[in-house]
């Protein structure tokens, strides 16, 4: 039988959130230039092998609290399927591999400015691993963060600017998220009076339900709001740009349902990779924006290929 645990050590299936890199790309309606998707590619192998090496890193650092964690004690190195000097030797490949994407894949022009801001995230996501994530709102601070980080290197790596209304979005959606996961952290802390994290004693439910409201509210407002930007409708050719915010809001919505409802949240990537109501919500939200950004493209492309 093959050995999964070196590979559930770099935890592939969080790679998903790199997929923010694409954002500036799929907004910008470039999706379909290979010329600037291929670098955006690059950054996001960087960010997921960054990604990897830190969370490596931190299961080595917080091997000791897993271990009494009902759900964290699978882990490779918690339940010592994979070694401590393997994990540091799987933190300083990862490592490695980012670096050597960025310096040897990514662009002349733009390898320097993704390798600043993945060295950033490291430097940052380490900090948050040692200490940071130990201060109650710091701490999903520092995630959103993270977020915005991927944006930005999406864009440097198209050469596309990124606009305010994706930053302020994304860093609102990430925080959302983030507070949900550790609104599903008290909880566990109130079933089981074991505690699991040290910042635990900064949150209670009634500020996580309040926090995760304001969160989703400015989120929802921010996204009709730039729905119905002039400027937004201009460069888009369309006023029908604002009917994808039903998507967005049922999507919000049905986080918050599982999160408060369902006590689901512990894992934002189990959710979107399980849930088929978020799934169908996402699914919707891209096929109209491929609708209105890309269909009069692909119309053209095939035209040209039918002349």
């Amino acid at each position: 039988m093959i050995n999964t645990a070196p590979i559930r050590l770099l935890r592939p299936e969080q790679w998903t959130k790199n997929l923010f890199v694409f954002l500036p790309v799929f907004f910008g309606g470039q999706l379909l230039n290979v010329s600037v998707l291929l670098p955006c590619v690059a950054a996001f192998i960087a960010f997921s092998f960054a990604a990897s090496s830190v969370y490596c890193f931190n299961d080595i650092y917080d091997v000791d609290a897993d271990k009494s964690h009902p759900v964290k004690r699978n882990r490779p190195i918690a339940s010592g399927a994979v070694s401590v000097k393997t994990a540091y030797a799987a933190t300083v490949v990862c490592l490695l591999a980012s670096l050597g994407t960025v310096l040897f894949v990514c662009g002349e022009n733009a390898r320097y400015e993704i390798l600043a801001l993945i060295l950033s995230y490291y430097v940052m996501n380490l900090a948050y691993c040692v200490k940071l994530k130990h201060y109650a709102v710091i701490d999903v601070v520092i995630i959103s963060i993270g977020f915005v980080l991927r944006v930005f290197a999406g864009g440097v790596a198209a050469g596309i600017r990124c606009s305010e209304w994706m930053i302020i979005m994304t860093f609102l959606l990430a925080m959302f998220i983030a507070f949900a996961k550790r609104r599903d952290d008290v909880v566990l802390y109130l079933n089981t009076n074991v505690l699991h994290r040290q910042n635990i004693d900064g949150y209670n439910l009634e500020f996580m339900n309040q926090v995760m409201t304001v969160a989703a509210t400015i989120a929802m407002i921010a996204y009709v709001m730039y729905t119905l930007s002039p400027d937004v409708i201009d460069y888009y050719k369309s006023r029908h740009i604002y009917l994808s915010a039903i998507f967005v809001l049922t999507g919000i919505i049905r986080y918050l349902q599982v999160t408060i409802v369902d006590l689901k949240s512990g894992s934002p990537t189990k959710i979107l990779l399980r849930d088929r109501f978020i799934q169908c919500c996402i699914a919707g939200w891209i096929v109209m924006f491929l609708v209105i950004i890309y269909a009069k493209k692909i119309v053209a492309i095939f035209g040209a290929v039918a002349l």
